[in-house]
């Protein structure tokens, strides 16, 4: 699948697949700043993508980040839908007690280009039965 991608910042990186196996590809600042403890920033990626009808492209953490420094995509995963032509930024979140420094070129989440299904809603006053019925929570066990 080809989709089309533009930069619009001269810091703009083209997303890139970190192995062949990879399903998401990684989204790069175009920014230097520092996120602080518990604070949350839309950073820019430079970039605009068109997507097709029938497709959406999800941001999702980077596990690395996540896990080393406590980075998360706040909304994750955002949706960029395929009628949206603006830039890609990136809700980041400091969910650790330090600073996170963000430079040029640092990859900060990842992109997964997904399929979509539009539904017609069928309003019922009856849905059919199931064991679970409206057992939610926890209800299936740890």
């Amino acid at each position: 699948m080809i989709v089309e991608i533009k930069k619009l910042s001269d810091n703009a990186v083209i997303p890139i697949y970190g192995t062949p196996l990879s399903a998401g590809c990684d989204l790069s600042s175009t920014i230097d700043t520092i996120i602080h403890p518990l604070s949350r920033l839309a950073v820019p990626t430079g970039l605009a993508i068109a997507l097709s009808q029938g497709y959406e492209a999800q941001i999702r953490p980077r596990s690395g980040l996540a896990l080393n420094h406590g980075m998360t995509v706040l909304n994750s995963p955002g949706t960029i839908d395929a009628d949206y032509r603006g830039e890609i930024k990136v809700i980041l979140f400091n969910a650790s007690s330090e600073p996170f420094t963000i430079q040029k070129g640092m990859r900060i989440a990842q992109m997964v280009v997904a399929p979509v299904i539009q539904v017609e809603w069928k309003e019922t006053s009856l849905l059919d039965s199931t064991d679970r019925q409206d057992q939610g929570f926890g209800s299936t066990g740890l």
